[in-house]
């Protein structure tokens, strides 16, 4: 009887490492386990969302709320992903109906792939995996700006600056850029781009303008590098600004750093 009882414990115990080493190798094939956290230190609630670039799956059903003072954190996706982030601001809830004053995503809580209305600050992102997983991130005031925002890699290796815009526009937005709530003398929730303001080619980078030749910066672009030097402030600013962060065990995407 001992013998047996002594074979069938060996047998138990190869099935387990077995099982471990698959498990191990399954850990490997998948990814080291990057995690995204989306932090809110403003003091306020906001309502983060999240969109897909087209082929790359929806996170965390693209958008929830977020209270001041509080952080999300999800697994990155294990495929190639890109994306980006912003924050809605001022959401309410009423008549069974939701909507934000800035970054609305159709009147829905979860934007489950759906953009956002500008003006809004935007993070941006592309994942490539690989030998060495590659994460390229930026901040974008091209569609303007409704909050402060940065995002900050942890332990990742090679160039893996904290990146974003810290200022808050909100106090310095040029008049003809300002959009207020309620319109017209209500404060001041969101600053536009010049495009979205003038609606110009040359200020949209459209048609002719189209090209890192023709699209240039403008005095109101310039106003946005001036405050955020670390954001692309029109459609061909310099590509420099994107930076490739090699395998960061965390990227956090803070509003009101």
């Amino acid at each position: 009887m001992a013998h047996s009882h002594s074979h069938s414990h060996s047998l138990s115990l190869s099935l387990l490492s077995a099982t471990l080493l698959t498990l191990c190798s399954l850990a490997q094939a998948t990814h080291p386990g990057y995690i995204l956290t989306v932090v809110n230190n403003c003091p306020f609630p906001i309502w983060p969302a999240i969109q897909p670039n087209s082929g790359s799956p929806v996170l965390e059903k693209g958008g929830f709320a977020l209270p001041s003072l509080t952080h999300r954190s999800f697994p990155a996706p294990t495929q190639t992903w890109s994306g980006r982030i912003w924050a809605r601001t001022g959401c309410s809830h009423s008549h069974n109906h939701f909507s934000c004053l800035t970054g609305d995503c159709g009147g829905k809580l979860e934007c489950n792939g759906a953009g956002g209305a500008t003006p809004s600050t935007l993070a941006q992102f592309v994942l490539h995996h690989g030998p060495n997983d590659l994460w390229s991130y930026g901040v974008s005031l091209v569609d303007g700006f409704n909050i402060p925002m940065t995002v900050t890699p942890h332990e990742g290796k090679g160039v893996c600056p904290v990146v974003g815009c810290k200022a808050n526009l909100l106090a310095t937005c040029p008049d003809r850029l300002q959009v207020r709530s309620p319109a017209g003398h209500g404060p001041v929730v969101a600053c536009k781009s010049a495009c979205e303001a003038f609606g110009t080619d040359e200020l949209c980078c459209r048609n002719k303008y189209n090209s890192p030749h023709t699209c240039r910066a403008s005095s109101f672009s310039q106003y946005f590098k001036q405050a955020c030097p670390a954001t692309f402030t029109y459609a061909h600013d310099s590509p420099t600004l994107m930076h490739q962060c090699s395998s960061p065990r965390e990227l956090k995407v803070i509003f009101c750093h």
